[in-house]
């Protein structure tokens, strides 16, 4: 009978030695999804601006991030660039996921925004109130409840885009697996592991974002009882 191939204890001896990738794995993450939000908030409101530049601007910028792979546009900013400005690994590899994340994050916002009942906007406008005054104080709230659940899974594709940081050196879990399989012959095992804190950050990931859509839902149903 052959021996089995892989050493699994390795997996429960070395599982330790990649807090810190998870941690720069997190961080990268986080990161990129808060700037890519930003960014996607901004774009989600030009696509609906009046402004002809703007909704332009807004719409080449989805079609050309949404029509180009992750990775390239990571090498067009780490290694394209150097003829104008040389950008350090880390920094590259979050300006790539949150340009990267902001153009679909931009669709979600239009879309839930756009989803909001136009009558809310004119009995706001009747009241005085103005329109930058209406969409933050009525529209965006209710828009942004909307959007929790597309949001969520984007920020989990998120999480799992980030190990493409690895390509430009960023210490991440993908390359810190790379590495210590290299050096230690036990790729599987190393692998295995990278596997296993990707399942446990995805599954908090994904049970923040249950947890904040029922408490919003809940939120919600509780003001249409006092109203």
């Amino acid at each position: 009978m052959s021996k089995f191939p892989w050493d699994l204890s390795i997996i429960v001896k070395r599982f330790p030695f990649f807090w810190e990738a998870a941690a720069v794995t997190l961080t990268i993450t986080a990161m990129g999804i808060i700037v890519g939000m930003i960014i996607g908030l901004v774009m989600a409101l030009f696509r609906i601006s009046h402004n002809r530049f703007f909704q332009y601007t807004a719409q080449i910028y989805i079609f050309v991030i949404r029509g180009t792979p992750l990775l390239l546009q990571l090498f067009i900013i780490y290694y394209g660039l150097t003829a104008l400005v040389t950008i350090p690994p880390f920094p590259s590899a979050v300006i790539a996921l949150a340009v990267h994340n902001g153009a679909y994050i931009a669709e979600i916002f239009r879309g839930s925004i756009q989803s909001i009942d136009r009558g809310q906007m004119e009995a706001a406008r009747s009241i005085g109130m103005t329109h930058s005054k209406a969409m933050s104080r009525i529209i965006m709230p209710q828009a942004f409840k909307r959007a929790i659940p597309p949001l969520g899974n984007q920020f989990i594709i998120a999480l799992k885009d980030s190990s493409l940081a690895s390509t430009v050196t960023v210490p991440e879990l993908l390359l810190k697996g790379r590495q210590l399989g290299s050096s230690s012959f036990k790729y599987m095992e190393m692998l295995v592991i990278v596997a296993i804190y990707y399942l446990i950050l995805t599954t908090i990931f994904y049970v923040i974002v249950s947890k904040t859509e029922k408490r919003f839902a809940l939120g919600s149903r509780e003001q249409g009882k006092i109203w």
